[in-house]
């Protein structure tokens, strides 16, 4: 009994530009496939276009791939760097007879393009060089080799997605494998780099299910097993165009810099196009176990940034509190913030684990986290927003006044003891707990919104704690 053969996927992503959030998707698929069949998922670059190829591109597309978790297996491929094995199988189809020289001149193609117009038929090479001898090639015209496409019957592509694609023959044309300067195309280059990377499941955007067409082709001319196919249609934005800027066809590394969990990225592209029943909300590793071909919709999904947020969020309130302060901290410095240690200097990641509780809750992305972390940051005598402005009024400031020496009095500084000290205060004062809490917050944090007052008076510790109400008392 012949063994299975070991899955393995790639993800061949050109280098110039960005690794967009489509890109990452198709990736996604692809690792979650070969992880949950214990295979391989390689990386191809497809470097070929040498003018618009570029090392900083190449750069991105493996630190996005690194920060959405999507670590490959083996060494990297760089297409252009094929290119001799590319035509050597180019000319193995001409010794097969599957290929042939053309010596139609630009002005020829030009005409047939004008005739098909003309007749509202699809542009196509009418094959004049297809079986014409060699020697009868006009001088000094530098020849393409075009496949021999087979003329009769239909190309059919078994996708687990769309099905089964027919193709008829007669509607390919035969495609240039090798450009008149020697450089091999696109369809030839990415047949022999599969096979020779030895994928047997290729996962990719629909877009590419034409070539899907050809590429079978010039696997069976050349006796190869041809590979599984999925065709995953294209991300939507939320008004069913297709995905641009507006709706948020960024980078990866945007996603980032804009403060989203990688975890919660790869639940939200795992789940955008691919489902499990009901399930909104699973980890990578049930993600891994569940993940199938089968199950990726045939209609193009609609990417949601309020449905992304949402569950960034999740994510960022179930995680580590130590954990989550280190990203955030990582991401600030990323982006040029959180230099120096701010007010605490070194003890400032120590604060801010201390806080993280109460700053995630109403969190829904690092961003947020960082920015209901200033008050940890922040130097005396606070700058205070229009709201917190507005709330230390007058009567707010003396208010404060006779609120201190109860505070000076406590013997311990916990969230506990300050509370109590706090509403002993208010029932004196005859004051509802929110009359004094509201101003003693304006005072800590510079805002009228932070994590509980208590917990943020216990993590600034009793000195600036005392230093910042009595900054603003009267």
């Amino acid at each position: 009994m012949t063994e299975p053969k070991q899955v393995v996927t790639r993800f061949a992503p050109s280098p110039t530009g960005y690794l967009h959030i489509g890109g990452g998707r198709t990736a996604l698929f692809s690792w979650l496939y070969a992880r949950r069949h214990n295979g391989r998922f390689l990386l191809r670059i497809e470097d070929t276009d040498r003018e618009r190829s570029t090392d900083a591109a190449i750069e991105a597309i493996f630190e996005g791939l690194r920060w959405l978790g999507l670590e490959w297996d083996g060494e990297v491929t760089h297409q252009f760097a094929r290119q001799a094995r590319h035509r050597e199988v180019a000319e193995e189809l001409m010794r097969q007879g599957k290929a042939y020289y053309c010596y139609a001149s630009p002005q020829e193609l030009e005409e047939m393009r004008e005739k098909a117009k003309a007749e509202g038929l699809p542009i196509r090479y009418d094959g004049r060089w297809r079986d014409r001898d060699p020697s009868e090639a006009p001088e000094g015209v530098k020849p393409v080799i075009r496949f021999k496409s087979p003329n009769e019957g239909e190309t059919i592509v078994r996708d687990h997605v769309m099905g089964d694609v027919r193709f008829a023959n007669e509607q390919l044309d035969d495609l240039i494998i090798v450009r008149s300067d020697g450089t091999p195309t696109y369809n030839l280059s990415v047949v022999v780099d599969d096979h020779d990377m030895g994928v047997t499941h290729i996962i990719r955007g629909d877009d590419h299910l034409t070539n899907a067409g050809r590429q079978s082709q010039i696997y069976a001319a050349m006796g190869w097993d041809i590979p599984e196919f999925a065709h995953v249609p294209l991300i939507h934005g939320p008004d069913g165009a297709k995905l641009s800027k507006r709706h948020g066809a960024l980078g990866v590394d945007a996603y980032r810099d804009m403060g989203y969990l990688p975890e919660a990225m790869r639940n939200y592209l795992a789940r955008l196009g691919w489902s499990h029943g009901d399930d909104e909300i699973f980890s990578t590793e049930q993600a891994i176990e569940w993940f199938d071909l089968d199950h990726i919709g045939r209609s193009p999904s609609r990417f949601d940034f309020a449905k992304l947020e949402s569950l960034n969020g999740h994510y960022i309130r179930e995680k580590d509190d130590t954990l989550l302060a280190d990203e955030t901290i990582e991401l600030m410095r990323h982006l040029g913030h959180w230099t120096d240690g701010g007010n605490f200097g070194a003890d400032f990641r120590t604060k801010l684990i201390a806080a993280m509780a109460g700053i995630k809750e109403r969190a829904k992305t690092l961003l947020d986290v960082a920015k209901g972390a200033e008050f940890l940051r922040a130097k005396r005598p606070l700058a205070l927003d229009a709201n917190a402005a507005k709330l230390l009024d007058t009567d707010a400031r003396a208010l404060l006044a006779r609120l201190v020496p109860g505070l000076e009095a406590l013997d311990g500084w916990v969230a506990s003891d300050i509370e109590a000290a706090v509403r002993a205060f208010a029932e004196a004062e005859d004051l509802k707990l929110g009359k004094v809490a509201q101003p003693l917050r304006a005072a800590a944090t510079g805002s009228s919104v932070s994590p509980p007052i208590f917990d943020v008076l216990a993590t600034l510790g009793r000195e600036e704690s005392l230093g910042r109400i009595r900054d603003q008392a009267a």
